[in-house]
């Protein structure tokens, strides 16, 4: 997180600006890491999220081998990395896009979206900002 965050409130400062540059690759593959596996399951307990019933969601990096798969059981996040399962939506993206896809610095229409189109704004329901 001591990366993230300054990484991000770069872009931030940049699109403010002008022009910002993506996110460092490592640094962003970090940040969707750690947006699934610890900002999703805390975020629905912290705003008491409505329940999920089996949404399945992969985010794709386009600009390296990683994927990260989370399902949303009732209150349950599960995760599934890496599953070439099949998914009810895929949002596919360099690690920078999805990083600021997941902390709502761009829109769903910066990503490749497949399956269901809608169902990636409902992310948001599901895991609500803080």
């Amino acid at each position: 997180m001591q990366l993230i965050e300054p990484a991000v409130h770069r872009w931030d400062a940049q699109s403010a600006t002008g022009t910002p540059g993506p996110l460092d690759p490592a640094v962003a593959v970090d940040a969707v890491t750690r947006s699934v596996e610890v900002m999703a399951p805390a975020r629905r307990t912290w705003k008491h999220a409505p329940p999920g019933t089996g949404e399945r969601y992969r985010f794709r990096r386009t600009d390296g081998p990683e994927s990260w798969t989370v399902l949303f059981s009732g209150d349950q996040v599960l995760l599934e990395p890496g599953s070439p399962g099949p998914v009810t939506v895929e949002a596919a993206g360099s690690a920078s896009d999805l990083a600021l896809f997941l902390r709502r610095r761009i829109p769903p229409t910066a990503l490749h979206v497949t399956g269901d189109t809608d169902l990636l704004a409902h992310w948001f329901t599901l895991v609500p900002p803080v």
